[in-house]
């Protein structure tokens, strides 16, 4: 219970806003008319409402908080990773994330091993879904695991190859006070 107290109060200390720019980033083709994810049958524009990064707080199973930094705790279980609203968007989208790490993990570890490749070095992953959604929001969440590098990291993720949120990040120690 001390350790998660901590956590918190670190957390919390790290809190930060502005991880993307305040422009939305529209969705177009090179002829100018609005792209669609692949296998979307509507003609909708991508334009990035609102993206952050930061780390997940779970209270209880039903409560989950979302906390904004760019600092996460090296801790086991922590969980990181970013959320983009789409402004007006309904139905499927097909995202693809790019993460980097500082230097290659002891392990890689996903529940979808079928959208899902290695870079040959190791410090590279890539995932792409394609979800539905009602409000816009599309989101990706990592967990710490022993063997995670500490240090900086970099997610990328893109729309129909299209850049739409760039998150620089840190995994850091937490230093445990006695």
């Amino acid at each position: 219970m001390k350790i998660w107290a901590a956590t918190v109060v670190l957390t919390s200390s790290w809190l930060i806003s502005g991880v993307m720019a305040s422009e939305p980033i529209k969705e177009t083709s090179p002829a100018g008319n609005a792209v669609t994810s692949p296998g979307s049958s509507n003609a909708q524009a991508i334009i990035v409402d609102q993206a952050e990064f930061g780390v997940e707080r779970v209270d209880s199973p039903k409560k989950v908080t979302f906390i904004p930094t760019i600092r996460v705790p090296f801790k086991e279980g922590s969980r990181y990773g970013w959320r983009i609203k789409l402004k007006e968007y309904k139905g499927e989208v097909t995202w693809r994330e790019v993460l980097r790490l500082p230097k290659r993990p002891e392990t890689w570890g996903t529940t979808s091993t079928e959208n899902f490749s290695i870079s040959p070095n190791g410090e590279e992953a890539t995932t792409k879904r394609k979800v539905k959604t009602i409000d816009g929001v599309i989101e990706n969440f990592w967990t710490v695991t022993p063997g995670d590098p500490a240090g900086k990291h970099r997610i990328e993720v893109y729309v129909n190859d299209r850049l739409i949120g760039a998150f620089d990040f840190e995994i850091i120690a937490i230093k445990n006070r006695i």
